[in-house]
């Protein structure tokens, strides 16, 4: 079994060489089966493609892929059609989840040939989150109450920023999104997985707020409301 770890970017000349290092330090000390970290290049016009292209030039396991259109869901997706590991995830780079349950995850594949998807959750009773901003707390319950009561979602927390799949489930699930390139394309796999009937494994996580978020919150918020609508709209169409 080995793993590829998916870091989307986009102007992130100031977290990159950090989470990138601190992510592989943690790997090859508790990860034990193999793993690449790709850097997924959203079109970043500061310096990240040069502090990519470095951490490429100085560690094996790290690889750089430019893309030319915005959003972290068209880098999963990209991230994952290109993906030849047996599992494929993603991880915010500012690394809010702990790194810990990077080998919690690993191990619940190893353990559970049957388990499809790991999901990350700040929303479980036994979350732990530090540093959350009021209006991001409403916003977030906001968002969940609604895919909830709207799309029947039966996860507590779809945006944790740490998600993992077995990589021929995660190409099938490609197959049947949008191409929709934000991060409403995350919670669209989640989504349809659960209708699918996989097995999913949420599991609750440490999570802390990163203040130099690039993420702007209401501009995204209204995407969703769009997104929603569209997937209600879809999942009546395909009954």
């Amino acid at each position: 079994m080995n793993i590829t770890l998916l870091f989307p970017v986009l102007n992130e000349r100031l977290r990159l060489q950090k989470g990138i290092e601190t992510c592989l330090e943690y790997a090859r000390k508790n990860i034990d089966i193999p793993f690449k970290l790709v850097i997924v290049d959203n079109g970043s016009d500061d310096e990240t493609p040069e502090i990519a292209k470095k951490l490429c030039e100085q560690y094996p396991e790290v690889e750089y892929r430019r893309l030319n259109i915005r959003g972290v869901g068209i880098a999963f997706k990209t991230g994952i059609e290109e993906c030849t590991s047996d599992i494929v995830g993603y991880m915010d780079i500012d690394l809010s989840t702990d790194l810990k349950y990077l080998k919690k995850t690993v191990d619940l594949f190893k353990e559970r040939p049957a388990l499809m998807y790991v999901n990350g959750s700040r929303f479980s009773k036994e979350s732990t989150t530090k540093g959350r901003k009021w209006y991001r707390k409403i916003t977030s319950a906001g968002l969940v109450f609604i895919l909830k009561h709207y799309l029947g979602m039966k996860s507590t927390d779809a945006l944790c920023g740490f998600t993992f799949l077995r990589t021929p489930f995660a190409k099938e699930l490609v197959s049947k999104c949008s191409n929709d390139p934000g991060w409403f394309y995350t919670v669209e796999m989640l989504l349809r997985a659960e209708r699918m009937g996989a097995q999913i494994e949420e599991i609750p996580v440490e999570w802390v707020e990163d203040y130099n978020t690039t993420v702007k919150v209401f501009k995204t918020i209204k995407n969703y409301l769009k997104q929603i609508s569209r997937l209600k709209k879809a999942f009546r169409e395909e009954k």
